[in-house]
Order: C-alpha cells, then sequence, then structure tokens
C-alpha cells in the first residue's frame, strides 16, 4: 500500500480581500473542538462588525465587558461568515434574562453561548434547559468548582487566565481528560504553544485593535508614496530634491 501523501490546501483570495486578519498558524497544531460537525480550532476574540467579517479564524467568541444585548448579538450575526459563540452574561446579568438572550442567541444562529466566570450555577441549570446548544462557561482560576459547572450544564470551559492559563488548563486536564478546552493564545506562538501542550483543544486570540490596523495600513501607504517619488527623482528623497533646486537658483 503506497504511503499517503498529504497535500496543502489550495488558497484562493481577490486583491480586495488580501488583507483580511490571520491568526496565527501556530494554532493548527491543537486538535480542535467539533460542535455540530463543525471542527473549530482558531476562535477571534472581538465584536468588531469590520474585523470579523475579514478574518481566517474558524469561529468568533463574541464576549463583551457590557450587559448582553439582543442588538450586538443580531449586528454580529448579519454580518459573519463564521461560527458564533456569543456572550450572554453571567456576572450582572444572570437567571431568566442570560436565559432568554441564550434563546435569542440560538434562534439567530449561535453555535454555541457563553457565560462569564461568575455565573451562578442556577444561572447555568437554566440555560440548560432553555437551549440546545453547548455552554460555554468561563474559567479564571484553578480554584474555580469545575465539576458543579459540569454537572449544571457546561459542555466547553473557556480558560482565561492571564499569564496563569497554560497552568490552569494543565490542572484541568489532569482531572477532567476529555472535556473540551478553548484557551487564550496570548500574544505569541510560544503563549499560544504553551497552552495547546498544556491539553487546550481550541485557542481564542484578541486581533490587532481597528486603530493598530490602521495604523499599519497608513504607514504602508507613506512607504510607497515615499518610494514612488523617489522613483520619479533618480532615488532622491524630497529634502535632497528641494536642496539641488535651491543651488540651481
Amino acid at each position: 500500500m503506497e504511503p499517503r501523501i498529504k497535500r496543502e490546501a489550495p488558497s484562493i483570495t481577490t486583491d480586495l480581500r488580501s488583507d483580511t486578519v490571520q491568526v496565527p498558524s501556530v494554532i493548527r497544531n491543537c486538535s480542535g473542538i467539533r460542535i455540530f460537525g463543525k471542527r473549530i480550532k482558531s476562535l477571534i476574540f472581538t465584536t468588531d462588525i469590520a474585523i470579523i467579517l475579514n478574518n481566517d479564524a474558524d469561529a468568533v467568541i463574541a464576549v463583551y465587558p457590557f450587559t448582553p444585548h439582543p442588538a450586538v448579538i443580531q449586528s454580529i450575526a448579519n454580518v459573519s461568515t463564521i461560527p458564533i459563540l456569543s456572550g450572554v452574561g453571567g456576572g450582572t446579568t444572570q437567571g431568566k434574562r442570560s436565559a432568554n438572550i441564550s434563546l435569542f442567541s440560538e434562534a439567530q444562529g449561535s453555535l454555541a453561548v457563553v457565560v462569564n466566570a461568575p455565573t451562578p450555577i442556577e444561572t447555568i441549570k437554566q440555560i440548560e434547559e432553555t437551549v440546545d446548544i453547548p455552554i460555554v462557561c468561563t474559567i479564571v482560576t484553578e480554584y474555580m468548582d469545575i465539576q458543579a459547572r459540569l454537572d449544571a450544564g457546561v459542555d466547553i470551559l473557556n480558560v482565561s487566565g492571564g499569564k496563569d492559563t497554560a497552568y490552569i488548563v494543565s490542572r484541568i486536564r489532569e482531572n477532567f481528560p476529555d472535556v473540551p478546552i478553548i484557551a487564550t493564545g496570548g500574544p505569541t506562538d510560544e503563549t499560544i504553544l504553551d497552552a495547546i501542550n498544556a491539553g487546550a483543544n481550541a485557542i481564542s486570540w484578541t486581533p490587532p485593535s481597528n486603530g493598530e490596523l490602521f495604523r499599519r495600513k497608513m504607514d504602508k501607504y507613506r512607504n510607497k508614496e515615499r518610494e514612488r517619488y523617489m522613483q520619479e527623482h533618480q532615488g532622491m528623497t524630497i529634502e535632497e530634491v528641494e536642496d539641488l533646486e535651491d543651488h540651481r537658483d
């Protein structure tokens, strides 16, 4: 039997879509999590509509530090071409309201709902009784009671422990070898790999801000204009050209 040849997937894009935000390729080293048949390895952590429309992640994790609102979920659902994991509260917003927002999220096509770290067990149970999509629970420290949350209906853990993320993932993996884990990857390939090696199945990644992306594009335009000018003036900068003209005068 001949060995199977692994082929690179063909890539197709256009000039107008060449500036998409690309998640770090190292994330492809994780196993991924299959949710309703969709394999999710990379999740982009943003609610910026423009970035959500222009990225190559497998899914978007739409969690934000305000009271969850149906208008936000609907706006993201209207533009996203990738699955959405929608934040439904759990801190200030709890109980019936979180359950209702979860139901709305499901109706808008969300692949899963995400509850914050302080979410009471009773709220998780209410959401579990209300929707058919998975519940993702955010874990911020190794001291949280994982078993109680799983028993209440949590399906996936979302570890966001800052510099301790990989350590928390490893602790969870020791006691819960089969539970699906999303983890924040941090700022570098090394921190992403640390989370993966600790046992994370998928990685959430925070993209550059809209302002940072604009700064990069403006720098590119400035350099391009400078190069064009120098090509038209035999490699001279504008200061050199002005100095030469002054001498001619």
